[in-house]
């Protein structure tokens, strides 16, 4: 794969990590044993992927080793990707067919994809210094989307960097499937179970549920537009 920088590939440029991000050692250090094992993959901080123009942002954990760390796409290759994009393309937030494959020529309308961590954590799971110290690449993401309405946080770790984002106390706006909360500047949370392998082999989270989100923040968007 060509070693292209994670901005060449970013419709947020100004909001993505080097490719060779120094921040987080125990990141690094996977990095560069995937770069030894798979020279072929992407292998670096993977880049938002969507609408600079979206009203809605999905917020994922972080790269999964054999979808987005592969690929360089979020969600793209992995379990996880084939029910997302499945829901965003029945909701008419894509275009084009997915194919699991960055070349698939599959576009977002009206949403992006960000991560609370951009490089691929150990074991799927990220400390929370490294999600402290990729926040400040979540929070210039989202003030460079100036029709930003919603979030969908994609499990709880997600909802947690983004409410620290915001300054949201976590005792006011606990994590729950389906849950609504309010953020500062008029924007709106919901929560979600992560779409993850796990969760919807063990039934925690099924199409039906994943889409009802979906449903909820469509619908406060077409609210909003009504009462304007």
């Amino acid at each position: 794969m060509p070693l292209a920088s994670p901005a060449d590939l970013s419709p947020l440029p100004n909001a993505e990590a080097p490719r060779d991000c120094p921040l987080c050692p125990r990141l690094v250090g996977l990095r560069l044993e995937c770069r030894a094992e798979h020279s072929d993959w992407w292998n670096a901080p993977v880049p938002a992927f969507g609408d600079p123009q979206a009203w809605l942002a999905i917020i994922g954990l972080a790269p999964g080793k054999h979808g987005a760390n592969r690929t360089g796409r979020p969600f793209t290759g992995d379990y996880a990707g084939e029910l997302l994009y499945a829901t965003l393309a029945k909701f008419g937030l894509s275009e084009g067919e997915y194919g699991a494959d960055p070349a698939d020529g599959m576009r977002l309308k009206g949403a992006i994809i960000l991560n609370a961590v951009k490089c691929l954590p150990p074991q799927n799971k990220t400390l929370p210094i490294e999600e402290a110290t990729c926040r400040p690449y979540l929070m210039e993401a989202i003030a460079s989307l100036p029709r930003l309405t919603t979030f969908i946080a994609l499990g709880k770790v997600a909802h947690d960097s983004l409410c620290r984002s915001f300054g949201v106390p976590l005792a006011k706006a606990k994590f729950a499937h389906g849950a609504v909360h309010d953020l500062p500047n008029g924007l709106t949370l919901i929560d979600s179970y992560h779409c993850s392998r796990y969760n919807q082999n063990t039934r925690r989270l099924d199409a039906a549920m994943f889409e009802l989100v979906f449903e909820r923040a469509v619908g406060l968007k077409a609210r909003s537009a009504v009462s304007e």
